[in-house]
């Protein structure tokens, strides 16, 4: 786990998507100021983190991750890592003081009254994990560059970057997508009292941009960014404009924006 750490010093967790590990922060974490903490742990069966829980629950999930987060923490997830970010901070309030997503949803599939991702795409996403797992996140890591103008260079940034870490368990790569096909948090969402935030990408194909107008229904102080030119992973095709928007986020003026 990246550790860029010295007491006192505010803590930043950055928490990855689906089929990936820490390594997708890589660049980021490169570029951000010395006088934060830096955390990047894997999701339970991802990358370092070998072990997890037999039954791949979302409490069991943030179980496992509040032992590695320090208090007052302030957490930023991606996809799926938005969904579990969102799940810690209503389960361990005192692990998050403030909250960013990133091309995530309380609700990843579809629904009458939601956008989302297509019930047949997510199905395919599970046929495909029993047939070939390393093709399927291969063909995953296509989509997250989707749109951008170096969508080849993007896809191999992120290739390259999780290589460098253990391969995830296959039983808790289709856990993992059983969650996002199953989770449903715009309750746990729409109650949230802490500083909220969210950048998202106009061209993500799994995250419809569409979305970002009901999170702001749920959560009217929320403060969502949308990046005209991005896909589902503007930390990788817009670094410059990601590490703005973070770095505000992180200031004191960006974090008491949007505080309730």
């Amino acid at each position: 786990m990246t550790d860029k750490s010295v007491a006192d010093k505010p803590t930043l967790v950055l928490l990855h998507g689906w089929g990936v590990n820490q390594g997708v922060w890589q660049s980021i974490c490169q570029n951000l100021p010395a006088t934060t903490t830096v955390l990047t742990p894997d999701l339970p069966g991802f990358g370092k983190a070998l072990q997890f829980p037999p039954a791949y629950t979302l409490d069991a999930v943030c179980q496992q991750l509040a032992a590695q987060i320090p208090d007052g923490s302030a957490v930023c997830g991606w996809s799926l890592g938005g969904l579990v970010a969102l799940a810690l901070a209503r389960r361990y309030p005192h692990k998050v003081r403030q909250l960013a997503l990133v091309a995530a949803s309380p609700c990843f599939l579809a629904q009458a009254d939601w956008p989302g991702m297509a019930p047949a795409v997510m199905q395919q996403f599970g046929q495909a994990l029993t047939a070939n797992l390393q093709q399927t996140i291969e063909r995953f890591l296509a989509i997250q560059a989707m749109g951008s103008d170096s969508a080849r260079a993007d896809t191999k940034t992120l290739k390259q970057a999780i290589m460098a870490y253990p391969q995830a368990q296959p039983q808790a790569v289709a856990a993992a997508l059983n969650l996002l096909r199953d989770s449903d948090l715009r309750a746990e969402f729409a109650a949230l009292t802490i500083p909220l935030a969210g950048i998202f990408g106009r061209l993500d194909s799994l995250v419809p941009v569409k979305v970002v107008e009901q999170l702001q229904q749920l959560q009217p102080r929320g403060c969502f960014t949308i990046l005209p030119h991005a896909s589902h992973a503007p930390f990788i095709s817009h670094p410059a404009a990601f590490l703005a928007w973070l770095q505000h986020w992180l200031s004191p003026s960006g974090s008491s924006n949007n505080a309730a």
